[in-house]
């Protein structure tokens, strides 16, 4: 059993971990530069090739006008590296999560000191400026301004005072301002936030950077397996086998992650809305998920920031927006929530699910199905329709038989190309909500198409015909041991 626990803990065995985490004491600029580094070393996922898919995790240790800081980016960036901090197998990482959020284990608020608030810095204090303060990069140059892309955004509802945790892109405005994207009716921090609107309040609100990647990974659950009232933090305890401790925050009246690197306090204000882009005006937020510049909201929420605290020496953690580290992040939680609800209705005909890094890990699943009767014919399409009611922002299902690798894309495609005929084996589902960033979902790409989100949902069955089976077997080999010829590659 690993022993991580935080940030530090999680970069403690990456380093134990050959070709999984590399360091560079060169000077690079957050602003573009550290990025652009990046992207050539491991980021992976659908950034603009060329790019290194599975490459280390990074750290700087020499931040252009931050001498104190360094910046970790790509930690979970690869299925193998978030397996190996959760210490289980990378096939087995969303039946895991699925476990974790069915046994859920609450956090506490201890007392006493925290290592989040070894340093604090008050928006009182006459030289407070965020700009200064949190090493926070962009990622290309035409970026709205500084984003911080992995704090854990957490909350209490004004009504039910259950708290909750998420992830929102969030842009440095001022020197105590941040405007943060809360995209309307999808997650928990939005409806708090309106909530609070309506009750002519301000919503108090951590964000906690450089954490523990558990909390990071479980922080993206969605509905319907974390309903509104779920705190994600506890399946990050449920994974760790103990509660993920908080404090109270120096300056607002909410809690944070008591073991983060840098945790900035602030207020979301009620009913003020900001352009992200005001102080850029390109046009553009910041590379978003599915490969393309997202463009700037004019309907940004403004958080007033009260505090800054840190540990000493901290380390400022980001991703790249279309990297890996995202699949890892959707990508997990939606295996789970898919895997979940399948088993459920439809015990041991889905083996495993994985959410494809080309999908940004929320718009492509690959469903691995066993078919062991005649009547098993058709549940498979069935399991697909689940899927897309347990994660309503997927747009493709690829459905295969048990004896196809889903996380071998050569594998999955060989199975299209021998075991699919496409007048036959698509199934199309036309104007369903799915998700605002997919390009394509615009009534200019296509007139069938009545609103920005709607999109055309679709199943490929590339799964052998029950009566067929036993005329699609594999060809088979000799089953040997190659370290008897390589002991050294085996």
């Amino acid at each position: 059993m690993n022993q991580v626990n935080d940030l530090r803990s999680a970069l403690e065995l990456l380093r134990s971990m050959p070709g999984q985490l590399v360091e560079t004491h060169i000077e690079v600029d957050p602003e573009a530069e550290l990025s652009g580094v990046y992207r050539h070393v491991g980021a992976g996922g659908t950034v603009q090739r060329p790019t290194k898919v599975d490459g280390p995790a990074m750290i700087f240790h020499n931040i252009k006008g931050f001498a104190d800081a360094r910046v970790a980016i790509g930690v979970v960036g690869s299925r193998k590296r978030v397996a190996a901090l959760f210490d289980c197998r990378p096939e087995d990482l969303g039946k895991l999560l699925c476990k974790c959020a069915e046994n859920p284990i609450d956090p506490v608020v201890v007392e006493g000191d925290a290592p989040c608030q070894e340093v604090v810095h008050l928006a009182t204090d006459a030289d407070f400026d965020l700009h200064k303060l949190i090493p926070a990069p962009t990622n290309t140059p035409v970026d709205a301004g500084p984003y911080i892309t992995l704090g854990m955004c957490y909350a209490t509802h004004p009504d039910t005072g259950l708290s909750d945790v998420t992830i929102h892109r969030m842009c440095i405005q001022s020197k105590d301002e941040l405007s943060i994207f809360l995209q309307p009716g999808s997650r928990h921090i939005g409806a708090m936030a309106e909530r609070a609107t309506e009750l002519g309040q301000p919503l108090p609100i951590s964000i906690s950077i450089g954490v523990d990647p558990a909390i990071e990974v479980t922080s993206c659950f969605e509905p319907p397996t974390t309903p509104l009232g779920f705190n994600e933090l506890s399946i990050a305890g449920a994974l760790r086998g103990k509660p993920v401790e908080l404090r109270k925050c120096v300056a607002i009246n909410e809690n944070c992650i008591a073991n983060a690197e840098y945790v900035i306090e602030g207020e979301i204000q009620p009913g003020i809305k900001v352009v992200e882009d005001q102080n850029s005006h390109t046009g553009y937020a910041m590379p978003e998920f599915p490969g393309y510049n997202g463009a700037a909201s004019k309907e940004c929420w403004l958080i007033k920031v009260k505090a800054v605290t840190h540990r000493e020496h901290p380390i400022m953690q980001t991703c790249i927006g279309p990297s890996a580290e995202h699949v890892s992040m959707a990508g997990i939680p939606t295996e789970a929530s898919i895997y979940r609800m399948v088993e459920k209705a439809l015990p041991g005909k889905v083996l495993n699910v994985h959410s494809h890094p080309a999908g940004g890990g929320k718009y492509m699943a690959i469903l691995q199905c066993k078919k062991t009767v005649p009547t098993d014919e058709g549940k498979q399409r069935q399991a697909a329709l689940l899927a897309f009611s347990a994660f309503p922002e997927l747009k493709h299902v690829i459905l295969v038989d048990e004896d196809v690798d889903i996380f071998d894309t050569d594998d999955v495609l060989w199975a299209m190309n021998t075991r699919f005929q496409g007048d036959r084996d698509i199934v199309t589902i036309p104007g369903v909500r799915c998700h605002p960033l997919d390009p394509s979902s615009n009534p200019e790409y296509a007139p069938s198409i009545l609103d920005r989100g709607i999109s055309c949902k679709t199943i490929f069955d590339c799964t052998v015909p029950f009566h067929l089976k036993e005329k699609f077997k594999r060809a088979k080999f000799m089953d040997v041991d190659p370290a008897h010829w390589l002991p050294e590659l085996f």
